[in-house]
C-alpha cells in the first residue's frame, strides 16, 4: 500500500470519525435550554435530534431516573419526563455517547402567552405610549423564580420544529424588554403560589386571530384565502396561517399548564365571523397539544376611539361588537374566562397602559379556576335578562351575590330606545342586584345597551371591583 493510499485511507477514516462524533451531539429546540421551567406533577414532553437509531440516554437530577429513547432512522426522538412538585434548580442531562446537559431547570407552573400588541407591549412601552408605573415595577423585578422566554417573529408558509429566543431569569434587563400583561400575569402568580413560573410570549403586534391558526382551523371559513407561497405573505402578521406555522406550531407539545391570550383589534371589522374563529382556535390549540381542555384566559380588547365614520356622518361602533363576540366564546368554549377591561382602555391610543389591571384579572382567572383559591372572585357581573315596567326598563344580572355597584357615582353609559330603534341617553339607577334604566325620549322602551361605543369609561362593577362587559338587550 503506498503513502498516498494510506493518506487517503486515513483521511477518510477520520471523516467518518469526525461525523460520527458531530451527529452524535444532541440538538434540542431552543426551549428547551438552560434557565427553562417545566411543568409540575406531570409528564413533560421532551424532543430533539442525535443520531440516528442510536439510544439516547436522559437522566434528570430530581430523581437520579435513568430514561432510555429509541432515535428513530431520520434521528428524530422524543420523551415524556417524570416531574415533581415545583422546585429546583434542577439539571437533564442527554447522552448518545456525547452529553448534552440542561442546568439551571425549575419545576413549576407555565403559561403560553399570545396574541397581538397589547400581549407583546414590552414593560418599557413603546414610544410615546408607557406602561403606568412600569420603571419602578421593572426596577423591583428580580426574581430568579419567574423565568421568561419571548418567540421571535417568524411568519412563514411551512411548519417549523424550532423558534428564536431564551430563557431569562426576571431582572430589570429581562423584564423592561418582556410582555407587560403576560410579566404581570406571572408576578402574581408567583406571589400568590410560590413556586417558579414561566411565561412563554408568542406574539405579533398588529396581528388577527387567523394568522394564529392553521389551514385545517380554518377550513370551515372558506372566505379565508390561505396563503400557497412565500409571495403570498404580503402582510406578516395578517397573513392566515403564517404565525401558527412559525410561532406556535413549534411550540406544540411543550406541556403546558394553560394559556393567556390578547387579541381582537385586528379584527373589529370582521366581528361577525370572530366568535367562530377564536372558538375553534382555542379548541384546535387544545387537541395539537394533546392534553386535554387545559385553561384557556383571554382579555375583552379594551375601548379605544377607532374615529371610524361613514359618509353619512355616521360612526360605525365595530369595536363593541367585537368585545361582545368575544364575551360569547366563554360561554361556548369550556374552561375559558374573560378578563374585562371596560375600564382600562385609552381613547386615543389603542395601547392602554393599565397593564397590570390587564395582567392582575387575567391571574385572577387563573387563580380562582385553575388553582382553586377560595374567597376571591375572578368575574364581574354579566347580563341576564331584562323587564319593563311602564317606562322603566329593569335589567338583571348574573354572578351577582354581593349585587352591582357604581364606585364612580352616577351611572353615564346607559341607552334606551323603543321600536324605532333610536337610542337616546338614559338615567341609570342601581337598587340591591338590579340596574333601572329609564329615558324622558322613549315612552315604550324595547331595548337598552351599556357602554355599546367604541370608547367608554366602564363604570357599572360588581361590589368587589371587577367591571361588568358591554352589552345589549337587543339583537338590531
Amino acid at each position: 500500500m503506498n503513502n498516498k493510499f494510506r493518506f487517503g485511507a486515513l483521511a477518510l477514516a477520520l471523516s467518518l470519525f469526525c461525523s460520527t462524533t458531530l451527529n452524535a451531539e444532541v440538538k434540542l429546540p431552543a426551549f428547551f435550554s438552560n434557565g427553562m421551567v417545566i411543568q409540575q406533577q406531570t409528564n413533560a414532553s421532551f424532543w430533539g435530534t442525535s443520531s440516528p437509531n442510536k439510544k439516547l440516554t436522559i437522566v434528570t437530577s430530581w430523581s437520579k431516573k435513568k430514561y432510555t429513547v429509541d432515535v428513530d432512522g431520520t434521528g428524530k426522538w422524543k420523551i415524556a419526563l417524570a416531574t415533581p412538585t415545583a422546585g429546583g434548580p434542577y439539571s437533564i442531562s442527554f447522552n448518545d455517547g456525547k452529553q448534552t446537559l440542561l442546568q439551571d431547570v425549575l419545576v413549576g407552573e407555565v403559561w403560553l402567552c399570545s396574541g397581538q400588541s397589547n400581549m407583546e407591549m414590552p414593560m418599557k412601552g413603546y414610544k410615546n405610549q408607557p406602561v403606568d408605573n412600569s420603571n419602578m415595577d421593572i426596577l423591583k423585578s428580580a426574581n430568579s423564580q419567574i423565568r421568561l422566554f419571548t418567540v421571535g417573529h417568524n411568519s412563514v408558509i411551512d411548519v417549523q420544529n424550532d423558534v428564536k429566543g431564551d430563557w431569562k431569569a426576571a431582572s430589570p434587563e429581562s423584564v423592561k424588554e418582556f410582555s407587560a400583561t403576560a410579566y404581570y400575569y406571572g408576578r402574581l402568580l408567583q406571589q400568590m403560589l410560590n413556586v417558579p413560573v414561566g411565561l412563554i410570549c408568542s406574539s405579533w403586534g398588529g396581528s388577527c386571530v387567523e394568522a394564529w391558526m392553521d389551514k385545517e382551523m380554518l377550513k370551515g371559513f372558506p372566505e379565508i384565502k390561505i396563503p400557497k407561497s412565500p409571495e403570498d405573505i404580503v402582510e406578516k402578521n395578517r397573513t392566515p396561517t403564517t404565525l401558527y406555522q412559525g410561532m406556535i406550531a413549534p411550540l406544540v407539545g411543550y406541556t403546558i399548564k394553560g394559556a393567556i391570550w390578547y387579541q381582537g383589534e385586528s379584527n373589529y371589522d370582521r366581528y361577525q365571523s370572530y366568535t367562530d374563529l377564536f372558538s375553534t382556535m382555542i379548541n384546535l390549540w387544545r387537541a395539537r397539544w394533546n392534553q386535554g381542555n387545559f385553561p384557556f384566559y383571554f382579555c375583552q380588547i379594551a375601548p379605544y376611539d377607532y374615529s371610524i365614520i361613514t359618509p353619512a356622518g355616521k360612526e360605525v361602533i365595530n369595536s363593541a361588537y367585537l368585545r361582545e363576540a368575544q364575551s360569547k366564546v366563554e360561554w361556548k368554549v369550556e374552561n375559558t374566562g374573560m378578563a374585562v377591561l371596560l375600564d382600562a382602555g385609552l381613547k386615543e391610543g389603542i395601547h392602554p397602559r393599565k397593564k397590570q389591571i390587564a395582567g392582575e384579572r387575567l391571574a385572577l382567572q387563573a387563580l380562582v379556576k385553575t388553582y382553586k383559591i377560595n374567597g376571591v372572585t375572578a368575574d364581574g357581573p354579566v347580563y341576564k335578562e331584562m323587564a319593563v315596567q311602564n317606562d322603566t326598563v329593569v335589567l338583571s344580572f348574573d354572578r351577582t351575590q354581593m349585587w352591582v355597584a357604581a364606585p364612580k357615582g352616577d351611572l353615564q353609559n346607559f341607552k334606551v330606545a323603543g321600536a324605532d330603534k333610536k337610542f337616546y341617553p338614559a338615567k341609570a339607577w342601581i337598587v340591591r342586584s338590579k340596574v333601572y334604566v329609564k329615558s324622558d325620549e322613549v315612552k315604550k322602551p324595547v331595548a337598552v345597551r351599556y357602554a355599546f361605543e367604541n370608547y367608554v369609561d366602564g363604570d357599572l362593577y360588581g361590589t368587589e371591583g371587577l367591571p361588568v362587559s358591554s352589552f345589549r338587550t337587543d339583537n338590531w
